[in-house]
């Protein structure tokens, strides 16, 4: 590990301990996305992880600067999720975006003096992208005129850009598809209610409506045709991110079982002496070993042929491991790990949720199965028994 990550990783691990876990359930209390906090991880070089030193980011590669959301996830996975969404777009913006847009926006994203996030996901489509109805114009000045919804758009209200997938025409398919920035203030975007989600109330999520929207050419991102390829490179990335944030709930979950269960006396011992207990945990253990290194294989193939297959095996297998080892370790506590001092149950909503977002794991199974079936069709028959009568 180099100097550089080591000192990005501890930075994020004091952010976790010193501002995310003292103040996480006021802020769901207060319903508020806490921008002083987000403030203060773009002071600590949070908030440009992928983007080049130049426009003051911290040039890290995919494989490294995903390690972040680990020791973010420590704190709260619903607050590493919006994190890595912002890092996205702020990748995106500065590999991507026109100089015109990268002389205005780069800095401010890199620093987190300004957030950004994602929007792709509309009501009626979920998981499906190639059904999607928001639609931009090309006027004759080169601006854009935008009209459409978006759905489950995080910092919804609080980000200052938007980086949004649109078609750009009625043809089926994705060759029309682009991605253009959308500042925050520009007249005709607006949003719905955000959504209730008890557990992670902090973080905004609504609706996006697009009416008539006009934006500079200078905000394009991915042109005509790049669109919904950048789209799911974006979701690859974040699919991996999101991997690393439940690596952190993991062990959060496991530490409050075993800072618990090595104190509670039951049976004319302590809990952690027992067997039983002990297996539990153990599981929990290994799952979050293997966790760390699937996640971060999957990181080091982001680009390649095998990036889309092995962020699938990431989204498929560790939030699945997330939501069982907080189930497990709210279980080793008994009653008292339903109370909230003890955080557990907020650490399985957070698990569930991230088994959702950016693509369920029903979707990375889609994938996995599509991938089987092509490695399926280079291996030999084998011999299948027929039917009586069977000839086909």
């Amino acid at each position: 590990m180099s100097d550089k990550l080591a000192t990005i990783l501890q930075a994020a691990r004091d952010h976790a301990e010193q501002v995310i876990l003292p103040n996480v359930d006021a802020w769901n209390t207060a319903k508020t996305w806490p921008r002083d906090a987000s403030d203060k991880a773009g002071a600590a070089g949070l908030a440009g992880l992928y983007a080049p030193e130049g426009f003051g980011g911290q040039g890290l590669p995919l494989s490294e600067g995903i390690q972040v959301y680990e020791q973010l996830g420590l704190g709260d996975g619903a607050y590493a999720f919006a994190l890595s969404m912002h890092n996205i777009c702020t990748f995106a913006g500065c590999g991507y975006g026109t100089d015109a847009f990268k002389e205005k926006w780069a800095r401010d994203l890199t620093s987190g003096r300004k957030l950004a996030n994602f929007a792709l996901t509309e009501p009626q489509s979920g998981s499906d992208p190639m059904n999607m109805y928001s639609r931009a114009t090309i006027n004759d000045d080169g601006t854009w005129t935008i009209s459409g919804a978006k759905a489950w758009v995080s910092l919804a209200t609080e980000a200052d850009i938007y980086f949004t997938v649109v078609k750009t025409s009625d043809a089926t398919g994705h060759k029309d598809m682009a991605m253009i920035a959308i500042p925050a203030d520009t007249p005709g975007l607006s949003f719905g209610p955000l959504y209730y989600t008890p557990s992670y109330n902090f973080l905004p999520l609504a609706e996006m409506y697009m009416d008539k929207v006009v934006v500079s050419e200078d905000n394009i991102i991915l042109p005509i045709g790049q669109g919904l390829q950048g789209s799911l490179m974006a979701i690859d990335i974040a699919r991996v991110s999101i991997a690393s944030g439940c690596c952190g709930l993991m062990q959060a979950a496991l530490d409050t079982a075993l800072s618990y269960s090595k104190n509670r006396k039951m049976f004319g011992g302590k809990n952690l002496d027992l067997d039983g207990i002990q297996w539990m945990l153990g599981e929990v253990a290994t799952d979050l070993e293997v966790s760390k290194l699937l996640y971060r294989k999957a990181a080091e193939s982001l680009g390649t042929p095998e990036g889309p297959l092995m962020a699938a095996h990431a989204k498929r297998f560790v939030p699945d491991a997330a939501v069982k080892a907080a189930n497990t370790c709210t279980q080793v506590l008994g009653g008292m790990g339903l109370l909230q001092p003890y955080g557990l149950d907020r650490l399985s909503r957070l698990a569930q949720m991230l088994r959702i977002v950016d693509g369920t794991t029903e979707i990375s199974r889609v994938v996995i199965g599509r991938a089987l079936q092509k490695r399926a069709a280079t291996l030999p028959d084998l011999p299948v028994p027929k039917g009586f009568g069977e000839t086909g």
